[in-house]
């Protein structure tokens, strides 16, 4: 690292290493000199994304970004959209379908505004199983049912798997999952299944599956139930940090001219004399300040939320909406190997359990029950328990599955779908469906994450086939192949450098380069001294995670505007742990004043919202109980441990159960004990380890 400093800054490193001063002085002189160079020149993040949008092309119609420095700010945006310029489309809804909508309009020469109630991602496209997938479970059924729907539906989805792995290689990665085999006759049903999933993908298939024996299988994945375990298949599949998958959608779209702006709200849909839309009602929900903005039309793709648009387009338009929700729960990471998922194909009740490592914790769901569309889903105790159970059959029984090692829970509406043009009203679409209403508002719903794109593009497609006057400037979709915000010239070692020009600790610096890809360096450059002599830069919001201060101040730019897009968008602990992401919130909240120039009613408000975040969507009030359980625990122990060293000792014990025999208790020193409701408490309950 010596030798590299002197080559990149000579006489600095010099002078310092001459005088014998501190490492903490040494960077200090360094960065101060970085600053320098930052003004003079672009950073080392714009130049990667100069030098990709020269050299990137997509197919023949070298599109590149209209910006490679940095976003404008959410203010820019909304000064945008009030300004009275009329847009080609507006795009309703900032999840993953939306943003892809924006991103593809606008990559089409069209301009283009996205609003979205809440933040981007903030409902089902970041409650997913983390899965870039065609749906192994869905081919099963095409092949036993001859159904050529569903089969088209897998293809699909397993050519957009290959895309979305190639044009975010930052945030996702080919995943082997492991289907454990306990019947000799399901070895050649399941390995010939896996190899149709294999062929589907032909030329886009992400690697081969292949067969293990059971003790290769007991070896890759010991926490497995060997007991009649014969043996096991593992395929391919992707993973990805969905909500930052989002964003780098959303984030893409603005450099290519888009305007996008989260928290406002579309509080009705102006017409015509003739009934057709041309425009809508907005409402910024930090402001609460009202205006319209123009548009030649306007795509709805507002997930579960489908229907509320469609009713303010129609008050006497069907619903189609049928929503359901799916429940995961987070365990620590030794539930599971580093790189090995599993997936139980035959629960209970005839659902498909994922076991996957994310983050380096693990992952386990999901569930499926019928809902009510609301802003805040949260997991019941009946669906975490589900949970737990299933798990328990495929773990050795070596391995004590704990309730209390839950440590977050989350449900997502998953935006099912009917479809209006079919008179059936209770068949519910496997696909998405695309419906244009007679005012010319264009409804993209239904689909699933992995197809994202190729949903934007019918969407967009249908929107200028509805309006080929005004829209008729429009090209043909470039999304196949468009590389995502960070992604240009991120490389599996960026990491490496990280470290060494910014003194990050490598589990920081990897952390980064996984989330940001290129723009990695803007954050690092953020990051402060921590006085320390290692690491130089970088300080941890939480010992236990990578999370860094930078990534506060960096969400902001771009376009975090609470604590709760930080805590469940822009970072993930309160997806992996809530009791962490509760610890670090007043920091969090601390330095979100410091950018957003909060007051001190806002910091307490937000602090107060964020709270109530973890505790109804985040899985903290279904484990409410055991944290009363436990409380109850230390009182009782408290008043059996007469020598008061935090043991229960024989002479105590012994003297407890004396006083419940002779039935004295309620007259002893162990009288609030007593009151203990014992019958209630189960090991299960208690975290198992009592």
């Amino acid at each position: 690292m010596a030798s590299r400093l002197g080559r990149r800054y000579g006489k600095y490193a010099l002078l310092v290493c001459g005088a014998g001063i501190s490492s903490y002085a040494v960077f200090r002189l360094i960065d101060q000199k970085k600053e320098v160079h930052f003004r003079q020149t672009k950073t080392q993040s714009e130049r990667l994304l100069v030098n990709a949008s020269s050299q990137q092309t997509l197919s023949s119609s070298h599109l590149r970004p209209t910006s490679s420095k940095g976003l404008p700010s959410r203010a820019d945006q909304l000064k945008s959209l009030r300004d009275g310029k009329e847009f080609d489309v507006l795009v309703i809804g900032g999840g993953a379908t939306g943003c892809g909508v924006a991103l593809d309009s606008v990559t089409r020469g069209l301009s283009t505004a996205l609003v979205e109630l809440d933040d981007f991602s903030s409902g089902t496209s970041s409650r997913s199983t983390k899965l870039i997938h065609g749906g192994v479970r869905y081919l099963q059924k095409a092949i036993l049912k001859l159904d050529l729907e569903q089969y088209k539906m897998v293809r699909e989805a397993l050519q957009e798997r290959a895309n979305l792995l190639e044009i975010a290689p930052h945030l996702s990665y080919p995943l082997p999952i492991m289907l454990p085999v306990y019947h000799y006759w399901q070895i050649p049903y399941f390995w010939v299944g896996i190899k149709m999933y294999d062929l589907v993908a032909g030329t886009k298939n992400v690697r081969s599956s292949y067969y293990l024996s059971k003790k290769d299988a007991m070896d890759l994945f010991p926490m497995l139930r060997s007991d009649s375990l014969v043996g096991a298949i593992v395929y391919y599949d992707g993973q990805h940090n969905d909500a930052r998958m989002n964003l780098s959608i959303a984030l893409t779209a603005v450099r290519y001219g888009a305007t996008i702006a989260n928290h406002v709200a579309v509080t009705k849909l102006n017409k015509d004399s003739d009934g057709k839309l041309i425009g809508a009602r907005l409402q910024d929900q930090i402001t609460k300040q009202e205006w319209d903005v123009k548009a030649k039309s306007i795509i709805n793709a507002t997930g579960p939320f489908t229907d509320n648009i469609r009713l303010m387009d129609d008050q006497n338009t069907r619903k189609i909406c049928q929503p359901s929700a799916g429940v995961h729960i987070v365990l620590p990471g030794y539930y599971s190997p580093e790189s090995m998922g599993l997936l139980d194909p035959s629960t209970s009740d005839g659902r498909v359990i994922f076991f996957l490592p994310w983050e380096k914790w693990t992952i386990a769901g999901t569930t499926d029950r019928v809902c009510e569309v609301t802003h805040s889903p949260a997991p019941t105790e009946n669906d975490i328990q589900f949970i737990l159970n299933e798990i328990k059959h495929y773990l050795s029984p070596d391995i004590n599955v704990r309730r209390g090692d839950v440590m977050s829970a989350w449900a997502g509406i998953r935006p099912l779908v009917l479809d209006p043009s079919k008179p059936n009203t209770e068949s519910i679409a496997r696909n998405h469906i695309i419906n244009t209403s007679p005012s010319g508002l264009v409804t993209i719903a239904g689909g699933k994450w992995t197809t994202y794109r190729v949903m934007a593009e019918e969407a967009v497609t249908e929107a200028i086939a509805t309006n080929p006057d005004k829209l008729s400037h429009a090209t043909k979709c470039k999304t196949l192949g468009l590389i995502l915000e960070g992604g240009h010239n991120w490389t599996p070692t960026l990491y490496i450098q990280l470290v060494q020009d910014y003194g990050l600790e490598p589990e920081v610096a990897h952390h980064l380069a996984n989330t940001y890809g290129d723009k990695s360096f803007a954050v690092a450059k953020l990051a402060e001294l921590t006085g320390k002599r290692w690491p130089v830069a970088g300080r941890r919001l939480h010992s236990e995670f990578p999370y860094i201060e930078a990534e506060i101040r960096f969400a902001v730019r771009e376009y975090a505007c609470t604590a709760v897009d930080v805590i469940a968008r822009r970072l993930r602990l309160a997806f992996l742990n809530t009791q962490a992401c509760e610890e670090t919130l007043p920091q969090i909240v601390d330095i979100l004043a410091d950018e957003l120039k909060w007051s001190k009613s806002e910091k307490e408000l937000q602090l107060k919202k964020a709270m109530e975040f973890l505790r109804t969507e985040m899985g903290q009030q279904v484990n409410k109980e055991l944290r009363d359980f436990e409380e109850d625990l230390h009182v009782m122990l408290s008043e059996v441990d007469i020598n008061k060293n935090g043991q229960v000792e024989l002479g105590e014990y012994l003297e407890l159960m004396s006083a419940l025999k002779t039935g004295t208790i309620s007259s002893s020193r162990f009288s609030k004990a007593a009151e203990m409701e014992f019958n209630k408490i189960t090991v299960d309950r208690a975290g198992g380890g009592l």
